[in-house]
């Protein structure tokens, strides 16, 4: 398998871009993914899980990442502001949202949704052409878009990635490049997935029959153990301190 596609995600539940290639930060994360987050008064991220008014928005970045084009799906007129003077963002975010809300910046660690696992997450075009089969409604895009993963392998099996990681209490190293990655588990998802990433709309049974055909698919060689329930996709992983510094390039190889 080789690297097929790098997507980072500035703003933590908001659109994400693809990139050649990256840098790992000091904290172990892909260099400007989720290096900022929207909370609330109370401290609590506002994200897709919280609410579906998420899914309508959409973004765009400078090449810098210094600032973010937004605007609402279903209308034209698009705001552009600089993230680094985050008021006038905050304001607009805070009159769509209904609440006011605060930007928050961590260029180093990011916002991770796993303190432990909070490296990139990582699946294979041939697992989401897989699913794609169980859905022939949705367009693949709308799958990536969906699952919203880092890394995404090419060349592989379906379900092939499931190889980088190992029993509960292993930490499985592998390679991608340069760049030494450890596989911690195969991703629990929530509730976004199941939601058209443009409206917010719940697919009918989405999680039912994704459990139905995750099961039935998994590998033979697979670690059954890591799967309590079968709404799981996608690796978990860290990255260790000492990669800091290190770039991942679409097309690395991938190595156990």
């Amino acid at each position: 398998m080789r690297l097929g596609k790098i997507q980072i995600y500035p703003i933590k539940s908001l659109d994400g871009l693809s990139v050649n290639e990256t840098q790992i930060t000091s904290g172990g994360i892909l260099q400007h993914d989720r290096t900022y987050a929207i909370f609330d008064q109370a401290g609590k991220v506002v994200n897709g899980k919280r609410t579906t008014r998420v899914h309508e928005l959409r973004c765009t970045y400078d090449p810098e990442i210094k600032e973010v084009r937004l605007w609402q799906d279903r209308e034209a007129a698009a705001a552009q502001f600089q993230l680094d003077l985050p008021g006038p963002l905050e304001n607009w975010l805070g009159d769509f949202f209904g609440f006011p809300v605060t930007l928050r910046h961590e260029p180093q660690k990011g916002f991770p949704d796993d303190p432990v696992a909070f490296g990139p997450t990582l699946t294979s075009e041939a697992s989401l052409r897989e699913i794609q089969s169980w859905f022939p409604e949705l367009a693949l895009e709308s799958l990536r878009r969906r699952f919203r993963t880092n890394l995404e392998l090419a060349d592989g099996d379906p379900f092939g990635e499931d190889q980088l990681f190992g029993a509960p209490d292993e930490l499985r190293p592998f390679q991608i490049g340069a760049v030494t990655l450890l596989g911690h588990n195969p991703c629990q998802r929530c509730v976004v997935p199941t939601r058209d990433p443009d409206r917010g709309r719940a697919e009918p049974n989405f999680q039912k029959k994704f459990m139905e055909q995750r099961k039935l698919s998994l590998p033979a060689w697979a670690n059954a153990q890591r799967f309590n329930h079968f709404y799981r996709f996608a690796v978990n992983t860290s990255i260790p301190s000492g990669e800091a510094g290190k770039r991942l390039r679409v097309g690395d190889a991938v190595a156990l």
